[in-house]
């Protein structure tokens, strides 16, 4: 199950879960997006077992990453929400999910910011969302733009060394080496044109002044030790929303860093239950 909105290209991969317990409604599916320069399956692989009790567990991976194409040319994160829009759209149509049936999704990163923009449409099917270690501005226009220069010119292992400082909290590596060494490996394996579209896609995205138009309950999930999304990030995003209707709850967890759901997948999964039930 592929689907392509414009010149992008997201595919979407079954990570726990039955597709017919959709059909039955006997569990709400989660979408869950990645980080960028991540596959899905990897980042979200050592939250899976958490959650594949309560959820049937749809991932979709950015193109030029995991099992994605690359993308043909640049994007938005308007663009990436209308791909998580189709996906869930033919999901819906192709087994006959009850309307009852809730829908979460959660995203990290550019998957968190493209949650962000799902969570303010007021005709989206999602019924919940989870923005994690993300914000409503990520870095600079100025800054996404150099990067992507860079990468589309020498690569995506350029990007290791920054990558692996910034992504995990001291010591993680050191205890999680198979964890790190997949979600390294496949910022390797990424498309580096690829990559750079999603880099001028970040530059582009600014919801600061746009806060109070949530439309769904959202949860803003950051880590005590990130540095490109720290949990002052999800305070803005939190107070911002109080002007709104919609609540927004923002959780800080402690020793995780960029990557919430490979660094402390137990602690991710609980808070998306709570997110259900709540």
């Amino acid at each position: 199950m592929t689907q392509t909105q414009g010149s992008l290209t997201l595919t979407p991969t079954l990570l726990a879960g039955r597709i017919e317990d959709l059909t039955s409604g006997e569990r709400p599916l989660l979408l869950v997006g990645p980080s960028l320069g991540t596959s899905v399956s990897a980042l979200w692989g050592p939250a899976v077992p958490h959650l594949q009790e309560r959820f049937v567990v749809i991932g979709w991976d950015l193109p030029g990453h995991g099992a994605s194409r690359p993308s043909d040319g640049p994007y938005t994160l308007q663009d990436l929400a209308d791909g998580v829009e189709e996906i869930l759209a033919g999901v819906v149509a192709e087994h006959g999910v009850s309307s009852s049936t809730p829908v979460l999704a959660a995203g990290v990163s550019i998957g968190g910011a493209t949650t962000l923009a799902l969570a303010q449409r007021l005709g989206t099917r999602i019924d919940r969302l989870a923005a994690i270690c993300t914000a409503a501005r990520i870095g600079t226009p100025e800054g996404w733009a150099e990067r992507a220069e860079l990468v589309a010119q020498a690569g995506t292992p350029t990007m290791v060394e920054g990558s692996a400082q910034r992504w995990f909290a001291p010591g993680f590596m050191a205890e999680h080496p198979r964890v790190a060494t997949s979600l390294l490996q496949s910022l390797q394996h990424a498309d580096r044109h690829s990559y750079a579209h999603a880099c001028h896609a970040l530059g582009a995205h600014d919801l600061t002044g746009r806060l109070d138009r949530f439309t769904r309950p959202l949860l803003v999930i950051n880590g005590a030790e990130d540095t490109v999304c720290p949990p002052a990030d999800a305070a803005v995003i939190a107070d911002g929303a109080a002007a709104g209707s919609v609540p927004v709850r923002a959780v800080t967890l402690p020793d995780v860093a960029h990557l919430a759901p490979a660094e402390a997948p137990e602690a991710t999964a609980r808070l998306l239950e709570e997110l259900l039930d709540d």
